[in-house]
């Protein structure tokens, strides 16, 4: 049998994503929804058609065992996963690729390929399951480096010691999500960090890139799942010692946490465990709108309830998503645990959610013991809806749309007002730039001091000015964070292409000490340059 080739242009493997039936009807009802001309479908891109630049450099013998200079390879680790990356490879355009892919067996491979690196001045990008949204693994376009190398953790994957009694284990840093929870299930144990890049996705990525999952409430990012790193350095190996807490001054771990790769690669984490969900319980609550389901989230973000799906979806976010009808806002509700049934928590959180116009379940909500209370109703529609968009991305590219999302947060004194000027600040951009299109909005998470809203961009563009037209609506919605005050990213990094904005929201002093960090760990300034701080 061939073995299963992920797609170098876009999401998931060669074999997955619409059928051409189903790119065609979907062609057709956005060509509908928008009052537009047949749209035509541009075919994904070819290895042949990409007559890549020949690699500026070649790994010594003793690596050239481990590494790649395949068109395959080379493009497939050039890009992520976001819209731009997706119509950059839709429009054959690779002006800067990867030189060499790199796949070590271990940390001694790990700590040749960065001496190569770290000596003969070649940029070095770290590579998980390559699903950045924001430029995180992409060779850098600046800088006096010979040649650029992708270092592919796919062969650190295994979990390689589990800690029963308190619920932990250390597992390396390049498992992909799927194969992470397969190794823990046997144990009865999960990690239940499930964000919508969990297929490909890894352990590392999600550290380095402070990744958001599964849990709306509490348990919102990587961070507190942490218990101890091992990171490798172009100076040598880090290992923070493990422990459940610690009060001995600045957290190692913190400093690598959210790195996106500039001071080491994450090899090994021990990680906080949890058992196996066995009891769950789900409610869809309609609202009459979508502030009034937002103060209903915040009533039970306070409440101290800490529901593991609390999302709220904008009218237009539930109509698309099969949720509801276009009238009405939506909350998807949902508690699990391991320990015990959950009818008193969701019988307050709909107390709260009649508190504020949700219109409650007319049936009696039961705790179950099987999955199939996140796959019915409005519940099951949005969780299809979020599983699937990845593997709509290519469609919607190849029929010239302009489309992609942002996220930020802000404190809910402050959400109603700056939620009216981002929508309008996206909306007008829409019009000017694309002459129409749509914005809507969803909660992903949702902390007691405020929410993080995600908005989603679509409308109509020209194939020759798609990726002009998706950046000048994205800077302009960016810019506007920035002056109201939110974050340029909840939980999708900085990558290269938040860069500008980060460096508005970040402390200068802070910057500095990142900078010493980073020439103290990497002198050479080898790792992901350019992203965070340039070296």
């Amino acid at each position: 049998m061939p073995e299963r080739r992920r797609k170098f242009w876009g999401w998931g493997y060669e074999d997955q994503g619409p059928t051409p039936e189903q790119q065609r009807h979907m062609a057709e009802r956005m060509a509908k929804r928008f009052g537009l001309d047949e749209l035509s479908l541009t075919p994904p891109p070819t290895e042949k058609e990409l007559n890549l630049r020949a690699p500026r450099v070649q790994p010594p013998d003793s690596l050239k065992e481990i590494c790649s200079t395949s068109t395959h390879e080379r493009a497939g680790h050039s890009y992520g996963k976001g819209s731009r990356d997706i119509i950059r490879a839709f429009r054959r355009y690779y002006p800067n690729p990867i030189d060499v892919v790199a796949f070590p067996r271990d940390e001694k491979d790990i700590l040749a390929i960065l001496d190569w690196c770290d000596g003969a001045k070649i940029a070095a990008s770290p590579y998980g399951g390559g699903s950045s949204v924001v430029g995180g693994i992409e060779a850098p376009s600046k800088g006096d480096y010979r040649g650029a190398v992708s270092i592919d953790l796919t062969h650190l994957n295994r979990v390689l010691e589990v800690d029963k009694a308190s619920r932990a284990a250390r597992i390396q840093g390049g498992v992909l999500g799927p194969h992470l929870e397969a190794q823990l299930k046997p144990h009865g144990l999960t990690l239940r960090h499930y964000p919508q890049s969990f297929e490909f996705s890894s352990l590392g990525g999600w550290i380095a890139t402070r990744s958001g999952g599964h849990y709306a409430t509490n348990y919102t990012h990587i961070d507190e799942f942490v218990e101890s790193t091992r990171v490798i350095t172009p100076t040598g190996i880090i290992e923070s010692r493990r422990l459940p807490g610690s009060g001995a001054g600045p957290s190692p771990d913190r400093l690598f946490i959210g790195s996106e790769g500039i001071l080491g690669i994450i090899t090994e984490a021990w990680m906080r465990l949890q058992d196996r969900p066995k009891f769950r319980i789900g409610a869809s609550v309609p609202f009459p709108s979508f502030f009034a389901a937002a103060k209903a989230v915040r009533q039970i973000g306070q409440a101290g309830l800490f529901p593991a799906n609390c999302r709220v979806l904008d009218e237009g976010e539930a109509l698309n998503s099969g949720a509801a009808n276009g009238d009405e806002a939506v909350m998807v509700l949902a508690f699990e645990s391991a320990d015990h049934p959950l009818e008193p928590w969701m019988k307050r959180a709909l107390e709260c959610c009649a508190d504020h116009g949700g219109k409650l379940p007319r049936e009696e909500i039961k705790t179950r013991t099987d999955q199939e209370a996140t796959h019915e109703g409005a519940a099951g529609a949005w969780r299809n809806a979020f599983l699937n968009a990845p593997y709509l991305m290519d469609t919607v590219a190849a029929m010239g749309m302009v489309s992609d999302t942002f996220e930020t947060s802000i404190t809910w004194d402050r959400f109603e007002d700056f939620h009216v000027q981002v929508i309008e600040c996206a909306r007008d951009a829409m019009k000017r730039i694309c002459g129409k299109g749509s914005v809507t909005c969803r909660f992903t998470h949702v902390y007691p001091d405020g929410p993080a809203p995600y908005y989603t961009f679509l409308g109509p563009g020209k194939k020759d000015s798609q990726l002009e037209q998706r950046d000048a609506v994205k800077q302009a919605a960016s810019d506007m964070l920035m002056k109201l005050g939110g974050t340029i990213t909840h939980h999708h990094a900085v990558g290269r292409d938040h860069r500008p904005w980060y460096d508005l929201q970040r402390p200068e002093g802070f910057a500095n000490a990142l900078r010493a960090a980073k020439k103290a760990l990497d002198p050479q300034g080898i790792l992901n340059p350019g992203v965070l701080i340039d070296p």
